[in-house]
């Protein structure tokens, strides 16, 4: 049971979990505790499950890689076997297809692609680097996607809502990932990632460019009247955040992407505060 727990990762889980939970608050405010309470806690947890899955399946293909980098982890220090956790993952992405079927058709597709994806980027893409950043970015913005879809209803402002926020998530997602890149590259020798293709400057320019994008989008909610002006208070400072990593994004990549995790958390509250009031 130990290893399963292990090869898990409980805190990820939980935080898969946190953020369809704040997307459903950021679609539908206090509905969330409300009427919409079944259907979104049904999907934070089939988000936890599925993450559970994901990171079963990340274990089984670094395993080998493991054994030097991470040899205390379940699989090389032999706590499990490669029988137990592929089990384990094709249960828990079976289980967060059930739960989806509970919530919505257009939950139980996001999670088939998203399965799709996870097995994908393991068995090909993660050693390509970009189109791998794009995968990690789509992921990460989906939680609140398929927290939209959860509460969806003849009302489309829920999603939009949740949906603006994906793609915020996206941008400033892909924007850390190319710098965590940049900041890697000494060490990825056995990755094509996008700084060891173009170089280190030119990727800075794509990582600055995905955070702008989402700092040019952060407008959007309060311009059409989906979100309030509390909102757009605390949204600027998590958009002044995001300039300075851009800023910052090839020259000091380590700053860079720490400033943008932070950004990413007060933009959040930025999201609820606007979706609360």
């Amino acid at each position: 049971m130990s290893g399963l727990l292990q090869l898990a990762r409980p805190f990820n889980c939980v935080m898969s979990a946190v953020g369809v939970l704040i997307g459903g608050v950021v679609a539908v405010g206090a509905r969330a505790w409300g009427v919409f309470a079944g259907p979104l806690v049904l999907a934070a947890v089939a988000a936890m499950v599925f993450t559970a899955g994901g990171n079963a399946l990340n274990d089984l293909y670094d395993r080998e890689t493991d054994k030097v980098n991470h040899p205390d982890r379940p699989l090389p220090s032999g706590k499990l076997s490669l029988r137990a956790a592929r089990a384990f993952a094709a249960g828990a992405f079976l289980v967060a297809a059930v739960l989806a079927v509970f919530v919505n058709v257009y939950c139980l597709a996001v999670v088939a692609v998203n399965a799709t994806f996870m097995v994908t980027y393991e068995a090909r893409l993660k050693a390509v680097g970009a189109p791998g950043n794009v995968v990690i970015a789509y992921l990460v913005g989906s939680l609140f996607l398929f927290a939209g879809l959860a509460v969806l209803s003849s009302d489309t402002d829920p999603l939009i809502r949740a949906t603006i926020l994906a793609v915020l998530a996206f941008c400033a997602t892909l924007g850390r990932e190319i710098t965590k890149d940049i900041e890697d590259m000494a060490g990825d020798v056995d990755r094509r990632t996008l700084p060891q293709r173009i170089g280190a400057k030119p990727a800075g320019g794509v990582a600055a460019a995905a955070l702008m994008a989402g700092v040019v989008l952060s407008f959007v909610p309060w311009m059409y009247g989906v979100l309030p002006v509390a909102y757009l208070a605390v949204v600027l400072v998590a958009d002044g955040m995001f300039i300075y990593a851009a800023l910052h994004s090839a020259a000091n990549p380590s700053r860079s992407q720490r400033v943008t995790k932070y950004a990413m958390i007060v933009a959040l509250v930025a999201f609820l505060a606007g979706g609360l009031l």
